[in-house]
């Protein structure tokens, strides 16, 4: 790891830890260099301006306030940038897909000229996953979610049941070849996963709901 970029992550490991102390043993653990290291490390964030407080063998601490220069990012994390905007434009609706290439194509435009290369060149790819997935009904069930409105769908089962059902959305995910939308049903008044694909008609209600114990999504997760 190049000195420059330590620094950033010492700043960023900091401010993590606020308001506890950090101590140069536990820095120089996570960033793989010695102790001695630290110190020097944290004098030139010191001589440079970043308003740390502490001393050796007891720990150090970042003052409120304080704000990182802006896109100071890793070649690991352009690569992340650039995969997780890529999944998107290949699996999310058109108003995701051009919202992750706008945000995108600001990164880019901010980032010095070899991090910009790197944004440009990653080797990391997505394609669209499925034919049958219907990334047009994202956009409306991203903003029920948001906004805890509930839908009405008309629900094709993998043995052809139809049923009609009203929904609280919880949350979609992406799982290899399909998208699940998970819900809490009040048909069966229990957690649902409803495969996108086969949702045969859908309309957001301008009924909206609560947050109830039992029926949101870290209750769902929480009973896996």
């Amino acid at each position: 790891m190049r000195r420059a970029e330590r620094l950033i992550r010492i700043v960023q490991a900091l401010r993590e830890a606020a308001p506890g102390a950090v101590t140069a043993h536990e820095l120089g653990h996570k960033f793989e260099v010695s102790e001695r290291t630290i110190y020097r490390d944290i004098a030139h964030l010191i001589g440079s301006g970043a308003p740390i407080d502490g001393e050796a063998g007891v720990g150090y601490v970042l003052r409120p306030g304080f704000d990182l220069p802006p896109l100071t990012f890793s070649y690991e994390q352009l690569d992340a940038l650039a995969l997780g905007a890529r999944l998107v434009k290949a699996t999310g609706d058109k108003d995701l897909a051009a919202a992750a290439a706008e945000a995108l194509a600001k990164i880019e435009h901010a980032l010095p000229d070899t991090h910009r290369e790197r944004l440009r060149s990653t080797p990391l790819f997505a394609s669209f996953l499925d034919e049958t997935v219907r990334p047009e009904a994202f956009g409306p069930v991203r903003n029920a979610i948001a906004n805890k409105r509930k839908l009405r769908v008309v629900y094709k089962s993998l043995s052809d049941e139809m049923t009609k059902r009203v929904i609280r959305p919880l949350a979609l995910t992406c799982f290899g070849r399909v998208w699940l939308l998970s819900a809490w049903c009040e048909m069966r008044n229990d957690f649902r996963h409803f495969r996108t694909d086969r949702i045969e008609r859908l309309t957001v209600l301008a009924e909206s709901y609560e947050d109830e114990p039992g029926k949101r999504f870290e209750d769902m997760r929480n009973a896996a």
